[in-house]
């Protein structure tokens, strides 16, 4: 059942009463039309549909009269006091000032006490910036050892088992250098796309080009292996587009000039953009979500003035794809030839191992569940303090001076039994001993019923 959001504006009085309700800010779902609890031989209400906010039901008060209350206090109640079992106060576990002064000792309890609300705070102070931090990417970089190697397999004279026409193969492969991590990430998931281009007159401008593309199904491989038909040393072009994560993005050069950003992601630039009008102070003075373009702006948008909003639209226009890494190798097929395998290092981003371990440590609840029991025992050990410290007062009273004790405490179980008996009493006979050797009196101390 759904419950409602939205409060009476004017608290509705309801008539026949001895006074009038104001409706709770809790609303509780009830179908409409539907008999308040208490009221004789209505019937039990079903809590399915509908929304009347706080409307009251019929309680029998203790002394037996009828009062309305309404039913939605009672889950108010019933929820508050749910909430307070299940969370309990710092104050809880504080030493009242009674039992500090007795127990001097107890001070060193109290600085532990103030010392864990600092940590306390810190911790939790560090747990945001943590759970911040670890929305933003968190990237090192590496080195990445690319290796070009090839092989040729000569031609076999007829008779000979084997090929009849002279190949050969080239490998690319690559791995991490001082890789920390367990899990070794395979080669081709630095990469976006491998476009390998061969020399157009030997092979056609048909089929030159080899090109990998990333796609949603791509299963991620150690490396890429071409292979051709060829006798003859073969120059080959490798064009190597990295696959980074958050996107980056190649800015014209005359906005790459004037913010000192080549490549970089999306909010990288939107950030650099904005320091620049800010250093430069082209935000209209009057009309904030207005930008004057000074003359460097002029030339890029080719505008006077624009809007905030206007600048994805218009930096769209001046963000192009980054530039590949390209590498010049030359395919061997000279079998004297020792150098048939080329080495390149390149810079690539990889995660953070300090991300999976804050992603570790927001998700860790060992430690809260020890600190819970603990929380736990020291609730306990306060509480039984207090009691210890209630008894002693007790004691203490009846043996500074026994007599007024006993009169004082016989006043005060005489005050709760009128309390409870609802019966005003004679003190003159209540002074005779008589009055006491009467026969016991039976009595309900207190009785409620709701009707249903």
């Amino acid at each position: 059942a759904a419950t409602s959001n939205t409060f009476p504006q004017k608290y509705p009085e309801w008539e026949g009463t001895p006074k009038a309700h104001p409706a709770p800010l809790l609303s509780l779902p009830r179908p409409p039309n539907t008999p308040t609890l208490g009221t004789p031989g209505s019937p039990k209400p079903s809590w399915s549909s509908g929304t009347i906010p706080g409307e009251p039901g019929q309680c029998q008060h203790l002394w037996g009269g009828e009062e309305p209350f309404p039913v939605s206090i009672l889950w108010a109640l019933s929820f508050l006091l749910f909430a307070r079992v299940k969370r309990r106060k710092m104050a809880d576990k504080v030493l009242p000032q009674r039992i500090r002064e007795l127990v001097p000792e107890s001070q060193a309890y109290m600085d532990l006490l103030a010392f864990e609300r600092k940590l306390d705070q810190t911790i939790a102070r560090k747990r945001m910036e943590i759970q911040e931090a670890i929305k933003k990417p968190l990237t090192q970089k590496r080195k990445l050892r690319i290796y070009i190697s090839n092989t040729f397999t000569p031609a076999k004279e007829e008779g000979e088992g084997g090929e009849r026409v002279a190949s050969w193969e080239l490998r690319v492969e690559g791995k991490l250098l001082e890789d920390p991590s367990k899990q070794k990430r395979k080669f081709s998931s630095f990469f976006k796309s491998l476009v390998i281009e061969l020399d157009k007159e030997l092979y056609g401008p048909d089929n030159h080009l080899v090109e990998w593309h990333r796609m949603p199904t791509t299963q991620e491989t150690d490396g890429f292996q071409v292979k051709r038909p060829g006798d003859v040393n073969v120059k080959c072009t490798l064009l190597l587009m990295l696959d980074h994560q958050p996107p980056q993005y190649k800015l014209d050069p005359r906005l790459a000039r004037l913010l000192g950003v080549h490549t970089q992601t999306r909010a990288s630039i939107m950030q650099a953009l904005w320091l620049y009008i800010k250093h430069n102070k082209l935000q209209d003075s009057h009309e904030k979500e207005f930008i004057n373009c000074n003359r460097y702006f002029r030339q890029i948008f080719n505008c006077v003035r624009m809007r905030f909003s206007e600048i994805p639209m218009k930096l769209a226009g001046l963000l192009q794809h980054p530039d590949p890494i390209i590498i010049n190798h030359t395919i061997s097929v000279d079998p004297n030839d020792q150098k048939k395998t080329a080495c390149y290092d390149i810079d690539v981003e990889v995660d953070d191992p300090l991300k999976a371990q804050m992603s570790n440590f927001l998700a860790s609840t060992t430690n809260q569940q020890e600190i819970a029991s603990l929380d736990a025992k020291i609730h306990e050990t306060i509480e039984s303090i207090n009691q210890l410290k209630t008894q002693r007062d007790f004691m203490l009273s009846f043996s500074n001076n026994p007599q007024d004790f006993i009169q004082e405490w016989i006043k005060s179980q005489r005050r709760d039994l009128k309390i409870i008996t609802d019966v005003i009493g004679n003190p003159e006979e209540e002074r005779r001993a008589e009055f006491y050797q009467q026969p016991v009196l039976t009595f309900l101390p207190f009785q409620c019923r709701c009707d249903k």
